[in-house]
């Protein structure tokens, strides 16, 4: 236990920052967890947003949440693909060369 009236106070003030940090890292698993079930653009806007509230609180690093963005970013983008399939016939071209002059 602190004894000087600085330490006391420094330790209340961890404690109180402890908690908010906790919360804000709680939001963010939370918003993974449905956008993981889920995957929307909604979710996505979601779980981007508070990782730009963590960046702004000075939880996470700028890079960091950019990477991890990017990262969802790509997951919704594979999800939403429709996978086209291509025709199996062959097409022939003509070639301008066989072409004669009159």
């Amino acid at each position: 236990m602190p004894i000087i009236k600085s330490a006391k106070k420094a330790a209340r003030q961890a404690t109180k920052r402890q908690a908010k940090n906790q919360e804000i890292k709680k939001n963010i698993k939370l918003a993974l967890k449905t956008f993981k079930s889920d995957p929307s653009a909604e979710n996505m806007k979601k779980v981007q947003s508070e990782y730009d509230k963590a960046v702004k609180k000075g939880l996470l690093k700028k890079n960091t949440a950019s990477r991890r963005k990017s990262r969802l970013a790509k997951i919704a983008k594979e999800l939403t693909q429709t996978p086209v399939k291509k025709s199996a016939s062959k097409t022939t071209k003509k070639s301008p060369s066989t072409t004669k002059k009159a």
